[in-house]
Parts: structure tokens; sequence; C-alpha cells
């Protein structure tokens, strides 16, 4: 059993680790191979019985200069997320990007990230990237590539760019639209096509039928009193989702009975995260939302200036309680509203909300609009057809695709991948060698934001300068390195082409002060769009849901929240990251109704094949509490073929069965039983409180009526009703306070621990086993009818307890007490028992019964965090608050010669936390903010009637419910 070579993961990376842990320096030179990796390598704790694997310490040959071991560096940059920059801050050991922060000065982070941005690291140093330009299979150099490349061009040069068409996703890079448009100008013949299949194609189509022109929209939510999102899941997963989750908690929060408190109302066919936070949530039919905005359009009269009336409210609709109750309270908060509609919406229904908007007269104050952020809008579906046909006609003669993967995941009906082979040359940039790669004549590996130059636009056009960590890894390129090919500037770096762009349009004539400025903080200040007052000009309503269709069932696509379109997919954190409703990793599913599953006599794990419009594909059934009847949910981004090797063979393609004119939803898709069941895997394994409620969670009504309602639910016993000694902190006394009403089920605290805490990712099989390794997880509960439940989150790290039942049964006092409070775990000294696991009554506890870790691939060793113990086989790992944050501060402030600051310490979890939902700091401090919280009222601990007296605290949920609804979702 000493032989790790069989476990998880490990024997993936193992098996290949002389093609992929070598070629990390195949082409760098000794003095750059030994500043990557010399000091990336951590030294493993020993643990029981198992033996190490070997490793060797490589001294540096000529020190870096400015750096000091030991002490990171931090740098400002962006991350593209759901196609547009999130400001944040890298953090850099040795040369060595392991940790993503949020850039408090930029406006869409705040100081806070998201899912996708904290995992993009380990995409950085994922093992399966591109390295090599690939030209039929066969290994060619950048020169050859230039050299055959001029050859093409020369041709189309004389023919003013007949045949040439560039392909890309939705382009938000100032540098790169410059660049395309320089292109197109030369190129007078060339057609540039854009196709993003996640994009917010709607959102655009919608925006341009309400203002007869394209608009970019986004939202001012600690303005807004009452929040209708439609089908929007804009708290988690939606362009824009770390500035709003913020906006929406600091208005959620509520401490003195004179504050205010925000309403969400929520119309969705699938539960979602925004969704099981709503006040108020109906679940509806996706082609039934369109009559439902229509029938509230006609509630608020709102009509275009045209005279184009809205449709009249219709009182005959079994929602029409609701409805009035939510149209009575938009209009008692006219000008402190928002209607938001969700990206898979149809264009009309995109344009009605608009016109709502300014009935309601939000727009200018909680709905503002800009000029677009996108470089030449478009609409992407029409363009993509365009592209396919002349394929499919041979007036394509080279095709150049930035990016993207459009093979994989083009709509099916236009059969990309066969159009691609009318295309005499085609070239592909791109991160991985995926499904397209391997249909194009030329593969060149893409540069990872991390390692180039080049910029791009937040949410509402502020503008950040992407600088790079670390120097490319292999033989890549950015796509405005490839884009210079076209331009006769062929040996330009990337930041040559950056600096030369923004060189004539900085705002000062001191043109490196200003550029060092706006490297260092993140963005270009003064870039924000400015704010345009568009007027509706026509609005119609969508066509009423048919009668004929009423028995059909609905195929409604969505993006999966972690994984995305399928970029993603290689990528471990986010394939075992639990997914916000359902928990489920490493799958994507066929979500169900409970009364439509019962109705197809279809149970849990039953595998069913779908079958639309002459397609099918195969999925496991998930029955998904709060989904609308009659539809069926699939997620986009699984059934991967060319992933790498982790993405391989997870879940189902959906996008066979997804057409040009049914992108997010279309009637009429089939389910049949095959007679086999396919497992899935869950994280949590009860989503009922089965009466015990250690999740509190009232209307703000009862707070105000009894503020010491927490008190009477969860009190705790005696301090002296206990067996255990009593502790004294002489000192600082750590704890931690979570704010329930503020957390989003994001999901952003999960990965930040993982990423930090060098947490391994342990595959399928063994989060069926129930051996998952996270040490902070969000427990999701539905309570009511599970037809129309209501949702309720908890984060639940290590409690830390006072009176820790895992401490005193630990047989090598592996797991004890600190001075100052933590629940500390020492791995050297665990042998295994697993008697503290057992002990431990909030199930916090992970032992790596296998070899978790991969010891074998070079670059996923440049990630991990050289602070932290990388763990080996059997031992048991848990939250620690992050203690090696907390000593590096003990260090600093004695150095100093003073006490720690109030906030001078951060965990990861809390660092990250879009809503603010998590505070940690000194209790012994009574000033402190975390000591202030836990004198609220609606503190309670977890569990508190077993006395464990945790030094991390709740704070009870409060909601905002209608009082004019008696159901509160």
């Amino acid at each position: 059993m000493s032989d790790p070579s069989f476990l998880p993961l490990a024997e993936i990376r193992q098996s290949r680790s002389e093609t992929l842990g070598v070629s990390a320096a195949a082409d760098a030179t000794r003095r750059r191979f030994l500043e990557i990796m010399g000091a990336s390598i951590a030294l493993a704790a020993g643990a029981g019985c198992t033996r190490q694997p070997t490793e060797f310490i490589v001294p540096y040959v000529d020190p870096p200069e400015h750096v000091i071991p030991g002490r990171p560096k931090y740098y400002a940059t962006a991350a593209l997320v759901n196609g547009i920059a999130q400001g944040i801050i890298v953090e850099s050991h040795l040369g060595r990007p392991t940790k993503i922060e949020g850039n408090r000065a930029h406006p869409a982070s705040l100081g806070a990230t998201d899912v996708l941005s904290q995992a993009c690291v380990l995409d950085l140093y994922d093992p399966d990237r591109s390295k090599q330009i690939l030209n039929g299979g066969e290994v060619r150099s950048w020169e050859e590539f230039v050299q055959a490349f001029r050859g093409m061009l020369e041709p189309i040069r004389k023919a003013r760019g007949r045949g040439l068409r560039l392909l890309t996703e939705t382009v938000v890079s100032p540098t790169l639209g410059d660049q395309i448009g320089q292109v197109l100008e030369q190129f007078s013949e060339a057609r540039w096509h854009q196709f993003d299949p996640a994009g917010p194609h709607s959102a655009r189509a919608g925006a341009h039928r309400a203002f007869g022109k394209y608009v970019n929209t986004y939202y001012r939510l600690d303005h807004a009193d009452v929040i209708l999102a439609l089908d929007s899941d804009f708290l988690t997963c939606e362009t824009g989702s770390t500035r709003y989750a913020r906006d929406f908690a600091d208005r959620r929060r509520i401490r003195g009975n004179n504050s205010s408190m925000n309403r969400l109302y929520a119309v969705e066919s699938t539960m979602t995260a925004t969704g099981g936070k709503a006040d108020h949530r109906l679940a509806l039919r996706h082609s039934e939302i369109g009559q439902f905005a229509a029938d509230l359009a006609g509630a608020l009269g709102a009509a275009a200036p045209n005279g184009n009336a809205a449709p009249s409210g219709n009182n005959a609709a079994p929602y029409s309680d609701w409805l009035k109750a939510v149209a009575a309270d938009l209009m008692a908060h006219r000008g402190a509203s928002a209607v938001i509609p969700g990206q898979c919406l149809p264009p009309e229904v995109h344009a009605l909300c608009h016109a709502i908007n300014a009935a309601l007269g939000n727009a200018g104050v909680t709905v503002l609009y800009t000029d677009p952020i996108e470089t030449r809008p478009e609409e992407q579906i029409g363009s993509i057809r365009q592209l396919v046909s002349d394929m499919n006609a041979g007036a394509v003669e080279l095709l150049l695709i930035l990016g993207g993967n459009p093979v994989y995941n083009c709509p099916a009906d236009l059969e990309f991948s066969r159009a691609l082979t009318q295309v005499h040359t085609s070239i592909h940039l791109s991160l991985h060698n995926n499904e397209t790669s391997a249909r194009t004549h030329w593969q060149i590996p893409e540069t990872h934001f991390l390692e180039g130059w080049g910029d791009a636009r937040a949410f509402d056009g502020t503008i950040t300068i992407l600088q790079p960590m670390i120097e490319p890894l292999y033989n890549s390129r950015s796509q405005i390195e490839v884009l210079d090919l076209l331009l006769r500037f062929p040996h330009r770096t990337s930041y040559e082409i950056v600096r030369s762009y923004w060189a004539p349009r900085a705002s000062t004539e001191d043109f490196e002060t200003w550029w060092r400025q706006s490297v260092r903080t993140g963005l270009i200040p003064g870039s924000a769009l400015p704010e345009i007052h568009p007027a509706v000009q026509k609005v119609e309503a969508p066509q009423p849901l048919q009668a004929g269709n009423e028995g059909a069932l609905d195929l409604v696509f969505r993006p999966d929240p972690y994984i995305y379109d399928g970029r993603y997919a290689n990528n471990a954190w986010l394939q075992e990251l639990p997914r916000p409703m359902t928990k489920l990793t490493w799958d994507n599913a066929v979500h169900l109704s409970p009364a439509t599953a019962k109705r197809l006599k279809l149970e849990r794990e039953q595998q069913v094949q779908l079958k639309y419009r002459g397609r099918s594909v195969r999925g496991s059934v998930w029955i998904s509490p709060g989904s609308a009847d009659d539809t069926v949910t699939v997620h986009l981004g699984f059934g991967r073929a060319k992933a790498g090797v982790v993405g391989n063979g997870a879940g189902f393609n959906a996008y066979l069965l997804r057409t040009s004119d049914a992108l997010w939803q279309g009637s009429g898709v089939e389910v049949a039983p095959t007679g086999e069941k396919y497992l899935l895997a869950s994280m949590q394994m009860n989503e009922d409180m089965v009466g015990r409620e250690p999740m509190i969670s009232r209307p703000v009504a009862d707070y105000r009526s009894d503020p010491d309602f927490v008190k009477k639910i969860h009190s705790e016993p005696e301090r002296d009703e206990t067996l255990y000694p009593a502790w004294s902190y002489t000192g600082y006394s750590w704890g931690m306070s979570i704010d329930l009403t503020a957390c989003v089920n994001c999901s952003a605290c999960v990965i930040a621990c993982q990423a930090e805490n060098n947490i391994p990712v342990v595959g399928k099989g063994q989060v069926q086993a129930h051996r998952i390794m996270h040490w902070l997880r969000i427990d999701t509960y539905y309570q009511g009818d599970l037809s129309h439940p209501a949702a309720r989150y908890q984060p639940v790290p290590c409690m830390h307890c006072e009176d820790a039942p895992c401490e005193l049964v630990c047989p090598v006092q592996a797991t004890q007490h600190s001075a100052d409070g933590l629940n500390d775990m020492v791995y050297n000294r665990c042998v295994g028992t697993r008697y503290c696991s057992n002990n431990c009554p909030y199930k916090v506890r992970r032992f790596n019964f296998l070899l978790f870790n991969d010891w074998y691939t070079e670059q996923l060793k440049m990630q991990r965090n050289p602070d932290v113990t990388v763990r080996s086989r059997g031992v048991m790992e848990k939250c620690t608050y992050c203690v090696q944050r907390i000593r590096e501060a003990e260090i600093r402030s004695q150095d100093e010669d003073r006490f720690i600051r109030d906030g001078e310490i951060q965990t990861a979890c809390q660092q990250v936390c879009p809503t603010q939902a998590i505070v940690f700091g000194d209790m012994n401090n009574k000033a402190n903010h975390v000591a202030r919280l836990k004198q609220e009222k609606l503190n309670y601990s977890l569990l508190a009637e077993l006395n464990t007296r945790p030094h991390t605290t709740y704070l009870a949920e409060l909601r905002n419910p209608n009082p004019q609804l008696k159901e509160s979702a």
C-alpha cells in the first residue's frame, strides 16, 4: 500500500509525468528553470507509515533581484469572467502566481472575487495546456509558422482580403478591438465574425429592440429597495455578479429597528442561488416567463413613447395574485426598484424589462446605460450562421479562430465541424488543444492572461491593463501578437503592442507616469463609460404560450455555474466544487421537478435519453426542488472529448441538442428511460434540516417585534455544565462570525480556501464514498413543499470549539487547543485513528484516506502555497482559520512593537466573500468588528445545546417577505 501510483488523479498524473512534468521547462534556460522551480517544490510533512515521494531542493544559481524568499509580492491585473474584466490582485511567490484576491479599487470587485477568478490560477498550471505549435500533428517553431503564414497571406493581400475570415468571441479589449479595426481597414474584403456560446445574445438584441441601438446595461442595486429577477441568477453567475452581490447584501443587513431592508422577488424555471435567496419565488416554465413580463408591463402601464401600449394585465393567469402584489410593490418604490431579466430570456422579454424600468423611473437611478463595452456589438447567431454558409460555399481561404471552441459549442444545426473541412487553411489559437484545434490545420498555444500584457473593460466600461505575473511557460502567443502578423508587425511583444495603443490616448503628456500608475492600481482612472439616457422606442409583447404546447416538455439550457460553457472543464477545482442548489460534482444532470418526475415515472439517478429535433443524448435524472413543472433543464459545458485528462468524459454534451433558433429554450423534448442507472456524486446527503433548525431564518418583522427570538430557539447551557477545563486567553482569542443574511451561496469561499491551503481534489469515485476534502462547505436546505420550497444557505467551517469534542479523544494529541483559541491539527503526530472525526458533531474534519495530492506533475507544484504544508496520505485535515496568516501578522506586529489591528488578518474565505458575510478577528478586544457582531441579538452557535462553545458563530438570517403574499420562499 506504500506505492501511491494506484490512487485517484495521482495515477493519471504519474503515468504521464515524463511528457507533462519535464515539458514545463523544456524550452527554458537552466537559469530560468531554477528560478521557476527552485523554490516551488514544497516539503511535505511525514504522516503515519506512508513513505513520502523523493524531492530535491535546487539552489539558485543567481538570486533574482528585489525578491526576498518567504515574502510574496502582489500585482494588480484583471481576470476575464463571463466576458468582462474583474479587477484582481495576484499573490506571487518567487515569480510563481499562487493566489488571486480582489482589487478594492476596482468597481467590479471592490476587493472580492468569484469562483472563476479564484480558480483561474489552476488553469495557468494546467498540465494539459497546449504547449507546442502544431501543423497537421507535427511540431513547428514560431518562425516556421510565421514564414508559412506570410505565404498564405500573400494572395489574400493582393485580393484585398477576399477569403479571409476572423472568428473571435466577444471582444472587450480596446487594444484587440483596435487591431481588428486596422485589419479590416487593410483587408477591405475580409470579414470578422463573433460567437460567444454563453454570451448575452438576448440582452444585446433586446436592448436593440427597445432603444433602436445597442447599449450596455448594468445596475446599481445599492439604490434598489425592491428587485425582481426574471430567470436571472444575478447574485452568483451572470455578468457583474460580484459587484451586484455586494450591493445587494449591503441593503440586506439590518442593525437596529430603524434600518430598511431590500426585498427580492424571483421568477424562474429552475432553482438558482438567487432564487433561493429571494423573499418570494415563483416557479414558471421558461416559455411562460415572457407572458408574465407582458402581464406585469400591463399592470404597471408600461408603454413606449410612440404610443405602442404594453399588453394589458392578465387577471386570469394562475399567478395573478402574486403578480398584483409584485406590481404594487414596484409602483410603491418607483425610482428605487429594478427589474432584471436573465441573459437566457428571449430578446422581447429584455425589451419589455427596459420598458418596465423606464415606466418605473428606474432608468438612470438603479438601471444605468452606457455605450456598448464590446467592440462592434452584433447579432452573433446571424454572424456565425453567415460564416458557416461562406465556409460551406468554399468562400473562405483562410480562417483565423482566436480563442473559443466552435466545433464543440457551436449550435448543432450549423454543423460547424463539417463546414470547417471546406476551408483551405484554418488556424486556431487556444489555451488547450481542444475539439476545434484537432480539426484545424494549425494550432497555436495561447498565452494565459497571467502570462502576457493586454487590456479589458469591466461591466461599467472601466479599463484595466493586464500585466503578466510570470513568463509564458510554453511556446505560446497572445491574440494581439497573432493579429500583429496581419498588420506586418510579427516581432512586437504584447507589452509593445499595448503600450503603442495607449501612448497617444493617455490623459496626460507624462505617459510613463500615467502608465505606471494605471498598471500599479489595476485600472485606468476615469475610464468608465459615461452614462447615456436612451429612450424606449417600441416594445412588442412575446407570443403567448400556445394551447397545443401545454402538454409538451420545455427543454432549457443553462451554462454550468462553474465550468461555464465548457472552457473550464479541465479545472479539477471547479469540477469538484459542489453546485449551489444540488451539490452535484463531476457531472451535469437532467433536472426535473418532483411532479414531472412522478408523472414520467422517473427516479433520481435513472438514466434517460433526451430526444429533440432528431438529435439525442443520454443523461442521469436529478429531481430538483423548485423546478417548474414540464421543464427539463440541462447544463452546458460537459461531455468534452478533448478537454484534458480531468475534463474528458465528465457528464454529457448538451450542445448536441442546442440549435441556432433555440439557444436557451425549446419545446417538445422527449424523455425516455434507458433501463439503466448512472450514479451521480453529490456532496450533501441530506437537504432537509429534519426539524433541528441548524440554520435559523425568520422574517424581519419577527425580529422587530421580538429581538430576542434567537435565544429562545438556541439557548446555550450554563458555562459550568461541562467536564471540560476552562481556557483563559491573556493575549488574542480568535473567532469568526458568519452573517447568514448576507450569504448568497456563491461558493467563492470554498474555492478560495482550497487555493490558499493546498487542498487536493479526490475525484468522483471518492466523492461518492463521502471522502471529500474541502475544509469549508456550504449546506443548502429546502423547506416546505418541494414544488415551491424555500432555500437556506449555511457555510460550515471548523467551529474551533472551546470545549472541543475532538481534542480529548486523540490518543497522540495531534489535535489540541492553542493559547489563542485555535483547535490546532499537528499533521506529524496524526496516526489516522479518526476518533476526532467520529467525535465531531459538525463533521468538518477530513481524512485523506489516499494520496490525493499529485506529487508528480511539476506544473502543479508551482501553484501551491509555500506557507502551507502539503499533506500526504494518512492525516486528518480541517480549517485552521488560515493560521499561516495569523502567525505572519503576529510576527509583523511584534517586529513593529504593536498589537494586531482589527481587520489586519483576513482568512481566505473572508477576503474573497463578495457580500462580506464572513468576519474574523480577536474576540478579546471588544471594539473589534467580530466581537461586536457576537454581541448582536441575532448571534447564535451551531448545535449550541451540545455546549461545545464554538469560536465560529452565526448571525441568523432575516428575510423581508411582502405582507400581501402569504407564502414566503
